[in-house]
């Protein structure tokens, strides 16, 4: 399974949702607060060319925030997604 990397900040409601859904699957992964490292946003933003969290990353691949991880969830593709 690749590896899931979360960009998150303490008081986003769409990062605990982002959160929520992938406990609720099992999945493993690393949170990576920006709100404590300012390196870590630059970071971020250079990854994903968004300055909003959170923002999801499967392997290398760029997932996008909450609403594009409900979405690919919704319509059945996350699981393969995780499968590669």
């Amino acid at each position: 399974m690749p590896a899931i990397v979360i960009y998150t900040t303490e008081i986003c409601p769409y990062c605990v949702r982002a959160k929520h859904l992938l406990r609720r699957k099992n999945l493993a992964f690393e949170e990576i607060r920006v709100d404590l490292d300012p390196w870590q946003m630059r970071t971020m933003m250079a990854l994903s060319g968004r300055r909003t969290v959170p923002q999801i990353f499967i392997g290398d691949l760029h997932v996008g925030g909450y609403d594009d991880l409900a979405a690919l969830e919704a319509r059945g593709e996350l699981d393969p997604l995780l499968a590669r």
